[in-house]
């Protein structure tokens, strides 16, 4: 397994554990979270992060063009970091979920690493039009 492969499994299933934990159980996630007034809007994250997940994880099975999914998974970090730190650190939301942001940053800082040194093969290579593989 390649580390893009790599990269995007981990990824896929850290970000569907995370999806399914509070549509499973609800209240162990809130006993480590916070409790939470709109239970129904936790659920519906849950329910759209299993979506992205699930498009993370096809893309360990075709070969096609994979920056759509890169630019998923960066996004979806980004994402994820600014509200993690920002709510934490403006106490709306608990502590915990600076180590989500940490784990994001580790993601993130990843994804830059394959970017940058798969643009550096391609310029290298002398190629202009390619799909990423």
């Amino acid at each position: 397994m390649n580390i893009f492969r790599a990269l995007l499994a981990i990824q896929c299933i850290y970000t569907l554990l995370t999806a399914l934990w509070p549509l499973a159980d609800i209240e162990s996630f809130m006993a480590v979270t916070g409790y939470k007034i709109d239970v129904w809007l936790v659920k519906t994250v849950g329910a759209l992060l299993v979506s992205i997940a699930l498009c993370m994880g096809t893309h360990l099975f075709i070969h096609t063009d994979h920056r759509p999914v890169v630019v998923l998974c960066i996004t979806s970090a980004i994402g994820f970091i600014c509200i993690d730190f920002y709510y934490a650190l403006n106490d709306v939301i608990r502590d915990i979920y600076m180590v989500d942001g940490c784990f994001q940053i580790v993601l993130l800082l990843a994804w830059c690493y394959i970017v940058a040194f798969r643009y550096k093969l391609i310029k290298a290579a002398g190629v202009t039009d390619v799909i990423v593989k």
